[in-house]
């Protein structure tokens, strides 16, 4: 069976196995040095705690002092030893955090109980923020019961009708981060509601376009498909059924969703209804950004923070 870095595939699934795998390989290496903007509930501050107990990052804990030591004495937690920048609301943490990035005193930036839109304001300013050439764009990891992978989900958070151009980045971006959880060469399936083309359909064209740009070398380090419609991407069966012979069709490892409504309500459908564990981050930037839900549960928070930290790692040591 094909390997897949630290994800064992053959062993019956154990809920959230996937994810703790991926912590207990972030362990291997060094913490990474994580701004934690506006800190100031249990949920934030424990999850940024816990991975710090776990060995995955280093805390710099960025927002109101006050508020972020109540909310430690309400949830019991001690801060001894942790270092804390003062911010006086939760936008100038988000500049805050941004700055220290630039400055390289940060390697990834967490949220913390905030709005999204509030971090990535600070992250996309076209002077003070942290582009790059590359669009920014998110992806989950998702540890799906009934699949018998890690799956990546991409973009499902930042890019809400991203154009061709984008999409290009958005494919790379998530193969990129395949190649640091060691899924060496990432099968990668781009989405839509057919698995043929059609001039009425965009998201066909598109992934058309897309799999000649990997043909031409403009997306490197995967193997595209597309279009595929959801079922013939995972499930070889029905895959089989409608003939379709691919290296990718039935064993995807990335999911490149039409837009973001499409793919926000595929994750949340797996989360709510197929159980899966989501964790994930905001790639093209500077540095990595873990946008952790207030929803989400510690094991949620630390693998984000182990997927930040093997990507960082990646980043470091290109050729491991």
């Amino acid at each position: 069976m094909e390997s897949q870095g630290p994800y064992c595939l053959t062993e019956a699934h154990e809920p959230g196995k996937r994810h703790r795998q991926l912590v207990t390989a972030a362990q291997k290496f060094p913490p990474i040095r994580t701004a934690v903007v506006h800190p100031c509930d249990e949920a934030s501050l424990s999850g940024a705690l816990e991975a710090r107990d776990q060995r995955l990052i280093v805390p710099v804990l960025v927002g109101p002092i006050v508020k972020i030591r109540r909310a430690a004495d309400q949830a019991k937690l001690s801060l001894e030893g942790i270092d804390t920048v003062d911010a006086p609301h939760s936008h100038a943490a988000a500049d805050k955090a941004t700055a220290m990035a630039r400055a390289g005193a940060v390697e990834a930036i967490m949220k913390g109980a905030l709005h999204t839109d509030e971090v990535m304001t600070a992250v996309v300013h076209p002077e003070t923020g942290l582009r790059t050439e590359r669009r920014i764009s998110h992806v989950f990891v998702l540890d799906v019961p009934h699949y018998p992978k890690p799956l990546l989900i991409t973009d499902a958070a930042i890019n809400i009708n991203p154009s061709l151009d984008d999409k290009r980045d958005i494919v790379q971006n998530a193969i990129d981060l395949a190649h640091a959880l060691r899924i060496s060469t990432p099968k990668v399936a781009i989405l839509s509601a057919v698995e043929t083309v059609s001039s009425k359909l965009r998201s066909t064209v598109e992934a058309a376009a897309l799999c000649k740009m990997a043909d031409r070398g403009q997306i490197t380090g995967g193997v595209l498909d597309g279009p595929l419609a959801f079922d013939n991407a995972v499930s070889k069966e029905a895959a089989a059924a409608k003939n379709i012979v691919s290296p990718v069709a039935g064993a995807a490892d990335i999911l490149v969703t039409p837009d973001l409504e499409a793919g926000n309500m595929l994750v949340k459908q797996l989360v709510y209804l197929a159980g899966a564990e989501a964790a994930g981050i905001v790639l093209g930037a500077r540095v990595p950004i873990m946008l952790t839900s207030r929803a989400d549960g510690t094991l949620a928070r630390t693998a984000s923070c182990a997927v930040a930290q093997l990507f960082v790692h990646r980043n470091r040591s290109p050729v491991l």
